[in-house]
């Protein structure tokens, strides 16, 4: 049920920075096994008691952090570059909003999914 949590929220992202002018997303299906893998892990943060867009956000950066990434200019995935590894206070608003959508989507689908409890 996590995986299918992070599908949507992966999709809904894709379908958010369409709409501001980024289509530089994947679909879920196309997406690396690291693009998903960090969807999975932003939802089991997203489950924690107490979760936040700027605790996602601490998160998300941690996990690029420990895989190797740094803050750089633009994305780049074999660079291991992406722009938002900043503090959260420090992101555009339009990022933000992309952390909010994110906590939204888990948080309407978590209680319908079966197996899927809040730490």
């Amino acid at each position: 049920m996590i995986e299918d949590i992070a599908r949507t929220c992966h999709e809904v992202n894709r379908a958010y920075c369409l709409a501001i002018g980024d289509p530089s997303q994947v679909s879920w299906d196309a997406a690396p096994a690291w693009q998903r893998e960090s969807a999975v892990s932003g939802v089991i943060a997203a489950l924690e008691a107490g979760a936040t867009p700027a605790s996602q956000h601490e998160s998300w950066c941690q996990g690029k952090l420990d895989t190797g990434w740094t803050c750089g200019p633009v994305k780049d995935a074999e660079k291991k570059t992406h722009p938002c590894l900043v503090p959260y206070d420090q992101l555009p608003d339009a990022q933000k909003a992309k952390d909010a959508l994110f906590l939204a989507v888990v948080n309407a689908l978590a209680p319908c999914a079966e197996g899927v409890v809040r730490l």
